[in-house]
């Protein structure tokens, strides 16, 4: 879900999409989207807190969430409108928003101008007046039990005044809005670069017309087309059900885990995957920023997503408040000077820390992004650090992202062009590398084909059923094909499949083999390399699990060196395997590419998806790899190391500095004023300094030196 609802009254609904999520001129867009929407009475929000406030008649609820869950607010344009334009009410229109430099400009400006300008009475009133929000902040934390940061700042605030120390105070408010100005500005640009280097489309749809399915660009879409979707796949538009039932999962529009049932009539939205069935949807809304804006809703949902020593420096950070009032009451309490006791309340640890670990982590998640991993959240980084597992899928993963067919073998009445023929008319519907292998060895052939087959149904466990001139056709693996599905081969059948080196493809037609298609899957050229620096990064154990024959994945183990290979594996077992390992106290990522890959890779404390990966692994993945190769898992893992590592060097700093500072205040070396400037200073260097690039350009250029 990409808000949270604070409020929920009949009649009255309020939802946060988080702290300076939009400017002034994107709520005025949000606003007006929500004036228009059927129901809806009023629409205010509040850009500074990131909150939509929304009065709307009885039992238009549904109508209005589902506008809230269409509202991106990194992607709506700004909006500048008079007062009481239509779709508008008057208290709901604001001023747009000015830039990050004006600000600072007006800020500094204003301080020399009132400094030279104004006569000290009105420079006294304007500190008093500045001073009620700095204490407003301060008492609602207080009234919310909370001793945080916002309690510490209003009692220096106040503690300067009690002095009748003015110029202090004016000082120290003077540096907060600046800090507050720079924390804003860098977790925008943050955000911001982290988006932009996350875009990216639907290539291509399959569409329904005159009864036949034909694949076309998806810029060629339209409102009104019929959009074929099937199990593994991402739904490329919003629109309505017409035919057909599927389990669809919306977690990346409303954050529920668990899929949804829909069937016809039932609207479906761009970005959610169709994880079981098939859908022909009639297109309602095909704009481009459909799929950008699913992938957009990852980076907002990223602050949900904090690393766990994101959270522990938040915890330690509050903690460190109350011991600050203590130092500050001893103080003043054994040497009854009140500007020592106040030098104590000017420096606290927690604002840097909260400050530079969170833009630590968003630079680092930036950064990753730059080099072609998309990462969903800060913990999953720091996951893939700390792991002291990686196991990894065979086929599409360690093996070729584009796998060939190096044979096919056909029995009975049907021909070799038959079976190859029949495999690449059923395979073509899904997005796998063997089976875009089967599709392109059939082209390359020109063995062209009509849609001869009925509904396709995609069997999780290793295959695909569908029926054929009224005939049940199965392709997939011969576990699939032999066991589950029941069908027969003889024995000279059997010994010539078990004599294939390369990995096996059956087709059976009525429950008789027809024939079986062998993929030539050579390791890719990198990942050998990659094994042997991931063991120089700590990691101590690297697992392979294939679905395959166990003579196929021993040559690829032994020739990768990996630690354990485990053929003939099924996806429910991968994840079982996994859950094992983690009962064992190990901390294991998962790094694979196709659909039966998806329970493993969300069972897994952190998982990857490669290059090429089906919707469904992409979706159910934390990180998603934007280039071929395994260079990039070896980016990930030092890119992890070294930011944890960062993140611990300014902790060490946070702690010397402001600690010396406290000390030379209470040694009348550093005056409050001072003691509040070089606090603010250092805070904001920290932050800049955890915003410096972590990788060197070769491990960016996806070079990997074991």
């Amino acid at each position: 879900m990409p808000f949270k609802i604070s409020c929920d009254i009949p009649g009255r609904l309020r939802v946060r999409y988080g702290k300076y999520a939009f400017s002034e001129g994107q709520a005025l867009a949000a606003e007006s989207i929500l004036s228009e929407t059927a129901g809806v009475l009023l629409a205010r929000s509040n850009h500074c807190t990131g909150s939509l406030l929304v009065l709307y008649e009885e039992g238009c609820r549904d109508v209005l969430l589902e506008a809230l869950y269409r509202i991106e607010p990194a992607c709506l344009s700004p909006l500048d409108l008079p007062r009481g334009q239509a779709g508008l009410t008057e208290k709901s229109v604001k001023k747009p928003s000015m830039g990050f430099g004006k600000k600072i400009g007006f800020l500094i400006a204003g301080r020399l101008a009132r400094s030279l300008l104004l006569p000290p009475p009105l420079r006294v009133a304007y500190t008093v007046f500045q001073a009620l929000r700095v204490w407003r902040s301060g008492l609602s934390a207080l009234a919310h039990g909370r001793l945080n940061v916002d309690v510490l700042d209003a009692s220096a605030v106040a503690s300067a005044m009690v002095q009748r120390d003015f110029s202090t105070a004016s000082q120290i408010i003077f540096l907060l809005r600046l800090s507050e100005l720079l924390e804003e500005r860098a977790l925008k640009k943050a955000k911001a670069l982290l988006t932009d280097s996350l875009r990216f489309h639907v290539d291509a749809v399959w569409i329904l017309e005159d009864g036949q399915e034909r694949r076309i660009p998806a810029s060629e879409l339209i409102p009104g087309m019929l959009v074929v979707v099937r199990t593994g796949g991402m739904i490329p538009v919003d629109g309505e059900v017409r035919l057909g039932e599927a389990i669809v999962n919306e977690s990346a529009m409303t954050g529920e885990p668990l899929g949804v049932f829909k069937k016809s009539g039932d609207s479906v939205f761009a970005g959610t995957v169709l994880e079981d069935g098939s859908l022909t949807i009639a297109a309602r809304a095909t704009e481009s920023e459909t799929r950008i804006r699913h992938i957009i809703r990852v980076v907002e949902q990223s602050e949900g997503f904090k690393a766990n020593i994101q959270g522990k420096a938040n915890r330690f950070a509050d903690r460190l408040v109350p011991f600050s009032f203590l130092a500050a009451a001893l103080i003043f309490i054994t040497t009854r000077d009140v500007k020592k006791a106040l030098s104590v309340l000017l420096v606290d640890y927690s604002c840097a820390i909260r400050l530079s670990t969170s833009i630590s982590f968003l630079a680092a998640m930036r950064e990753g992004s730059e080099a072609g991993a998309i990462i969903k959240g800060g913990r999953f980084l720091e996951l893939v650090g700390e792991a002291d597992t990686f196991v990894f899928d065979k086929t599409g993963t360690l093996t070729m992202a584009s796998p060939s067919v190096s044979g096919v073998k056909a029995f009975g009445a049907y021909s070799r062009d038959e079976v190859l023929r029949l495999a690449a008319c059923i395979e073509e519907h899904f997005p796998h590398s063997v089976a875009r292998a089967i599709v392109k060895a059939a082209k390359a052939e020109n063995l062209n084909h009509e849609e001869a087959h009925a509904d396709v149904e995609y069997i999780v466990a290793h295959g695909i059923a569908t029926t054929v001139h009224g005939r049940r056709a199965v392709i997939g693996s011969k576990h699939f094909v032999f066991e589950d599905e029941g069908a027969q081969c003889d024995d000279a059948q059997k010994q010539a499949m078990d004599a294939e080196e390369d990995s096996v493809v059956c087709l059976a037609i009525d429950g008789v083999l027809a024939g079986y298609i062998t993929i030539n899957d050579p390791p890719r050229e990198d990942a050998r390399d990659a094994i042997l620096a991931l063991r120089e990064l700590g990691v101590k154990r690297i697992v392979m699990l294939t679905g395959d024959s166990e003579t196929s994945a021993q040559k690829v183990g032994e020739a990768l060196g990996i630690d354990e290979c485990r053929a003939q594996i099924l996806p429910e077992d991968k994840a079982r395997i996994i859950a094992e390992m983690q009962s064992d106290g190990h901390t294991v990522v998962m790094v694979g590419d196709g659909v039966n890959d998806s329970p493993a890779l969300a069972r897994a404390d952190a998982s990857i998806s490669m290059k090429g990966a089906s919707d469904l692994a992409r979706d159910v993945s934390d990180i998603a790899l934007a280039h071929p190769g395994l260079a990039q898992i070896v980016m990930l893992r030092k890119l992890a190391q070294s930011l944890m590592g960062r993140i611990r060097r300014n902790y060490f700093f946070i702690g010397t500095f402001n600690t010396a500072l406290i000390g030379l205040g209470l040694a009348d070396v550093v005056s409050p004023n001072n003691s509040a400037l070089l606090h603010n200073l250092s805070t904001i260097g920290v932050s800049a300094a955890g915003a410096r690039p972590y990788l060197p350009d070769g491990a960016k250029n996806f070079l990997i030196k074991a």
